[in-house]
């Protein structure tokens, strides 16, 4: 895989989960209302944080058994088949007309640091994705440049973290619904349909090296 390849797999593998709407997301929508894009930059570094201590952790353990047949057939296998029903969820979700309708409740905590640790730490999503999807994608990451490919990995997505929930942010404190625009929708669909092709790929890639 080139570097071009490399790149573009993992912006388009993780931006359905960086602009999907979540825990984080939905917060980030209502302390926006009130704080601007200065809450939704600090979320994106609360977020980055467990992020990226999630990810070296994965890759340290990954490390010393990546090269083993085993490993890359459970770990594409797994991937593969959550992306299929990720994406296949997010289709469906996006075209349901409740689409985005979720009531959050104004945090009492008074940093908003400590607000995004939680809403990132404590969302199950974002664990088994990453256990799952992202441990495939960093194999692929150790398979292109060792741990500087993960690192690599990291920056070509951390990026729409901190442009997506500080734009949320600044909508919202504007009176934009984003997960209710049209346009939003659509192209959660599409990346939804995204997973799915990858989600196929992964797993007749990983079944036909058996």
């Amino acid at each position: 895989m080139n570097l071009l390849s490399f790149v573009a797999t993992v912006v388009l593998l993780t931006a359905s989960g960086a602009l999907a709407p979540g825990p984080l997301f939905f917060v980030t929508v209502s302390h926006g209302a009130k704080s601007g894009a200065r809450s939704g930059l600090i979320f994106s570094v609360a977020h980055s944080l467990i992020e990226f201590s999630l990810i070296m952790f994965l890759a340290a353990g990954l490390l010393a058994v990546a090269s083993e047949p085993l490993v890359k057939l459970a770990v594409g296998i797994t991937g593969g088949t959550v992306l299929v029903a990720f994406g296949a969820m997010q289709v469906r979700n996006a075209l349901s007309s409740r689409f985005g309708e979720r009531k959050t409740e104004e945090a009492s905590m008074r940093s908003l640091m400590l607000i995004g640790l939680i809403f990132t730490g404590l969302n199950p999503f974002f664990v088994v994705w990453w256990l799952t999807v992202g441990a495939h994608l960093i194999l692929i990451a150790l398979e292109f440049a060792s741990l500087a490919g993960v690192v690599l990995m990291y920056v070509c997505h951390v990026w729409m973290d901190y442009v997506w929930l500080t734009a949320v942010a600044h909508l919202s404190k504007i009176g934009m619904n984003v997960a209710g625009l049209r346009w939003y929708r659509i192209m959660m669909a599409v990346f939804g349909v995204v997973l799915v092709y990858f989600g196929i790929t992964f797993l007749r890639s990983s079944l036909g090296a058996v």
